[in-house]
């Protein structure tokens, strides 16, 4: 029997990805024990049990970038939780004695791998983007094996370590065989009208969320069904908006069922995350990209552009999203033809067995 740590989360890009590699470790070889290391309040402490794992909580929060009076008070106690955090990685480590600790990014994923590497326990990453976060980038160099999505990271892991797989995407959605019609009635909606999913994330997208309310009335006119997942923040301002315009929205904070979402969606309005965009690519989705300005690298960017420059996507800035982002929905729902062209081009981008891979590279370590 293997035992496999798998640490980080913040965000359903960490997260979802980090389950779909725990389930296919379990596919592969059921007498795997797995151990979910994350960071105490975020979401996986709450998702992966829900996912059937069991899941330990660091103190761990993230550095900064803002100088709000609240966030230099956060910054100034960070070294103190990454300490502790890395002090109880190790222990947890020590306790459970793995055969392998697997990064998939996130706030607890540092303390949990630099770690597992003081105790010389082989480690492993799951790089989801197009550029490496820092974390992935200041361990590279003891890593043994680093998973990708993207060409063009040799020079950050060294030719030797890659291995271009694609990023893991849940089970759900990769089995999913929900028609549009079942999905409509689900939602109570028509499968006869053309039908927008918007989703900025698990966390929501300030910068969609303004765009399309800021021409909701648009979408009205045009005849447009409206699946929006906001966010908490958001949420009643979204609600409001509808409502002062009698236009009718399935409007959620969090998607709890987004194989549905996905089904009854036509075109998707999407932040470009390395999961989001995995997701479009297995289900074939049209999809306008509003990549977040202020992600790390402008990474987000990045990983949109690898789709546009294969007319697999369109790119929306976020800075342009309150006056363009509408417009450019409408622009495409009403175009079949590109349409289908970029369904024919997101084929190139599907990585459905990238889980599958993973976790069979994994095993075969030990």
């Amino acid at each position: 029997m293997q035992k496999i740590v798998i640490s980080g989360g913040g965000t359903g890009g960490h997260i979802f990805p980090a389950i779909a590699i725990a389930n296919a470790l379990c596919s592969l070889a059921p007498s795997t024990s797995i151990l979910f290391v994350g960071a105490v309040g975020k979401m996986e402490m709450q998702k992966v049990p829900e996912a059937g794992f069991v899941v330990e909580g660091l103190p761990i929060t993230g550095f900064q970038r803002s100088f709000t009076p609240k966030n230099v008070v956060s910054n100034l106690k960070f070294p103190f939780k990454l300490l502790y955090s890395l002090y109880k990685a190790v222990r947890i480590i020590q306790k459970f004695r793995p055969d392998c600790v697997v990064g998939v990014g996130g706030f607890a994923s540092g303390p949990t791998l630099i770690a597992a590497q003081m105790l010389g326990v082989p480690t492993v990453i799951q790089e989801q983007n197009a550029v490496p976060g820092a974390v992935n980038k200041l361990l590279s160099g003891r890593i043994k094996l680093a998973f990708v999505a993207y060409n063009g990271l040799e020079k950050f892991f060294g030719s030797a370590k890659i291995r271009n797989y694609g990023n893991p995407v849940r089970q759900n959605i990769v089995e999913s065989s929900i028609t549009k019609t079942e999905a409509a009635v689900f939602f109570g909606l028509d499968a006869a009208l053309p039908t927008v999913l918007v989703t900025g994330g698990s966390q929501g997208a300030l910068g969609i969320n303004k765009g399309i309310a800021a021409q909701l009335e648009l979408l009205k006119k045009a005849g447009v069904q409206l699946i929006w997942q906001t966010g908490t923040v958001f949420e009643p301002v979204a609600k409001k908006c509808a409502q002062e315009l009698g236009y009718v929205a399935v409007i959620q904070p969090f998607m709890q069922k987004m194989d549905y979402a996905y089904a009854a969606a036509d075109v998707v309005v999407s932040r470009a995350g390395a999961g989001a965009i995995s997701e479009l690519a297995v289900l074939r989705k049209p999809a306008i990209l509003v990549p977040l300005p202020t992600a790390a690298a402008d990474h987000q960017t990045k990983n949109a552009m690898e789709l546009v420059q294969k007319n697999a996507a369109i790119l929306v800035k976020n800075a342009d999203a309150e006056h363009s982002l509408v417009p450019k929905t409408i622009e495409l729902l009403n175009d079949m033809e590109l349409q289908m062209r970029m369904k024919q081009n997101l084929e190139t981008f599907d990585k459905r067995t990238a889980a599958t891979q993973i976790a069979a590279d994994i095993l075969a370590m030990n």
